[in-house]
């Protein structure tokens, strides 16, 4: 969610705002309990793991401290959310365990086969070219290793509805949202087996009510002193579209999961 303070979509305010909202470190939905529910089954303990869009190093603070990761590499494109992550992992005392690093949109930096699991919480919405991502993901897991992952999708292949158009101008977030059926051919034709995509928006439909709460009553003098009532008044305009869209389904916040087989 975004007011074009800077050149960056992720600007201090917008991270200070969705903080204050989703919890520290937390730049998505749910904070460390939905995480929790994403990674749900899938054993992180000594594994190494590629944390894409890792934003402000929250998670990857969380998947090595309560997951046991042995390692984590986060990557973003953007600076201001991994100078935020570099001092959360300084702080943490979590600098051998973890690193973040800025990367430039299209295939990752890495060799094949570098990565146990690859993760990723609502950032890959970013990234339109599903397919793409797919292969990419796969050629960075090891065989056997799993792709964990949490998306904002749209609930079908056609065009916008308008009331999705106007949340999705609103947002100004470049989002390239993907639906279910799409996601589920691109891991396949990369690859991948055991798929299981679990739609969230039910879930959201509700937390986001109460978000949209939040910031009309309870936050909303705090918010105002510390970003501005413009800024503020946006973003309630940015929710109150996105519950729209929520309740109708179209909005489809979604649990991803897929595994490269041991070949």
């Amino acid at each position: 969610m975004d007011t074009n303070l800077d050149s960056e979509l992720y600007h201090s305010d917008l991270i200070g705002l969705l903080e204050m909202i989703w919890g520290d470190g937390m730049l998505s939905p749910g904070g460390p309990d939905e995480v929790a529910r994403v990674v749900s089954g899938v054993d992180f303990s000594g594994v190494t793991v590629l944390d894409i869009g890792c934003g402000v190093g929250g998670i990857d603070v969380q998947l090595v401290e309560q997951f046991g990761a042995a390692y984590v590499t986060g990557v973003d494109v953007e600076d201001t959310v991994l100078a935020s992550a570099r001092q959360r992992i300084v702080a943490a005392g979590l600098g051998d365990r973890i690193g973040v690093a800025k990367v430039a949109p299209g295939p990752l930096p890495f060799p094949p086969h570098t990565f146990d699991i690859v993760f990723s919480k609502d950032s890959i919405v970013h990234i339109a070219d599903k397919e793409a991502l797919a292969a990419d993901v796969f050629r960075l897991l090891r065989p056997g290793g799993w792709f964990v992952a949490s998306d904002w999708l749209i609930g079908h292949d056609g065009e916008p509805s308008p009331a999705m158009r106007e949340y999705l101008v609103a947002e100004g977030l470049e989002f390239g949202m993907a639906s279910p059926d799409r996601y589920r051919r691109a891991l396949e034709a990369a690859g991948f087996t055991d798929i299981s995509i679990t739609s969230r928006h039910e879930w959201y439909a509700e937390t986001a009510r109460h978000e949209l709460a939040l910031m009309q009553g309870s936050l909303h003098d705090r918010a105002v002193a510390e970003f501005g009532a413009p800024f503020v008044e946006h973003n309630i305009e940015i929710w109150t579209r996105m519950i729209d869209v929520l309740a109708t389904g179209e909005h489809r916040p979604t649990h991803l999961r897929a595994r490269r087989n041991e070949n």
